[in-house]
């Protein structure tokens, strides 16, 4: 591997994208904004996606440091973390980036940027879910195929 490889692993990584596409919702909303306000409601639902979506992550990354295991999605982890957060969701990390991109497109009032939110969810599926699940697999094997058959993706 080339001195890049690591550069790419450094930057490559889901709160890079998460904060390029808070950065594109965030400049449309100032550069186009919605007509109108959204409302308390709306505001409201921003708030809770965003807390929700702080919460999955903080809990899963206190998960994977309480079993001792990476948190980079470019490493082969040590364990297949089964418990806390991730009895409920394979990927809780990657829903929480999901909810707080939602959440502040609602909350800036950003409505032309919600495609973003689609897009970022093929982003992690294609660069991170099926790379690390693979990995996964190789290196768990069927403990692995296990737990998929009893824990969704995004759940």
């Amino acid at each position: 591997m080339g001195p890049f490889a690591s550069l790419r692993e450094a930057v490559d990584i889901p709160p890079v994208w998460l904060a390029g596409c808070l950065s594109l919702a965030w400049s449309q909303s100032r550069l186009f904004p919605w007509p109108g306000d959204g409302g308390s409601v709306v505001q409201l639902m921003a708030g809770l996606l965003v807390g929700g979506g702080i919460l999955l992550a903080v809990l899963a990354i206190d998960e994977m440091r309480r079993q001792k295991t990476t948190v980079l999605p470019h490493q082969v982890p040590a364990i297949l973390v089964q418990s806390g957060i991730f009895r409920r969701s394979r990927n809780p990390i990657y829903l929480g980036d999901l909810l707080i991109l939602a959440g502040f497109c609602l909350f800036w009032g950003a409505w032309w940027s919600l495609p973003l939110v689609p897009l970022f969810f093929w982003i992690l599926t294609d660069r991170f879910v099926e790379p690390e699940e693979a990995r996964l697999r190789e290196t768990f094997g069927r403990a692995f195929e296990d737990y998929c058959a009893r824990t969704r993706r995004w759940a």
